[in-house]
């Protein structure tokens, strides 16, 4: 398959948009628009976000981010695979490196939410030690929101 690289991005990265836009077009054909919690990307707390891109053989093939919450807790935010590079690793890759990251920088738990439709992610999510909590935040009203989180 090859080597992937994964490659810390600016939040203005076009490869990063470019994956996001995927993964956008992917949430609005399971969820309606009000129920798809993105990265408001003119914000300007944005640059506290940690986004990484996974490349294989120079194509951007998927990507991540982890957003602080408070002193303990990030979220994992903007988490996706391009389909034709699923099951390849990738999402073990970064996903790791995102968890190694936070505990790097002094964090205890890292935090998700995704839409119940989303099996093969809660499946992964719970695979690599995340358990289900209530729903947190933003997500608390969300009926179709699912949230985990994992002790780093």
């Amino acid at each position: 398959m090859g080597q992937i690289e994964l490659v810390q991005a600016a939040a203005d990265n076009a490869d990063l948009a470019k994956l996001i836009a995927k993964l956008d077009a992917y949430l609005l054909e399971q969820y309606p628009p009000d129920e798809i919690f993105g990265v408001d990307f003119d914000d300007p707390d944005v640059e506290e976000i940690t986004f990484i891109v996974a490349y294989l053989g120079g194509v951007p093939v998927g990507c991540g981010a982890t957003r602080p919450l408070d002193r303990d807790n990030t979220e994992l935010k903007r988490f996706f695979v391009d389909p034709v590079y699923r099951n390849k690793g990738v999402a073990q890759l970064i996903l790791g490196e995102l968890e190694a990251r936070a505990k790097r920088a002094g964090f205890i738990f890292i935090k998700l939410e995704a839409g119940e439709k989303q099996f093969e992610a809660l499946n992964f999510y719970r695979k690599h030690g995340y358990y289900p909590i209530d729903r947190f935040g933003e997500y608390v009203a969300c009926e179709s929101s699912v949230c985990y989180e994992k002790r780093l």
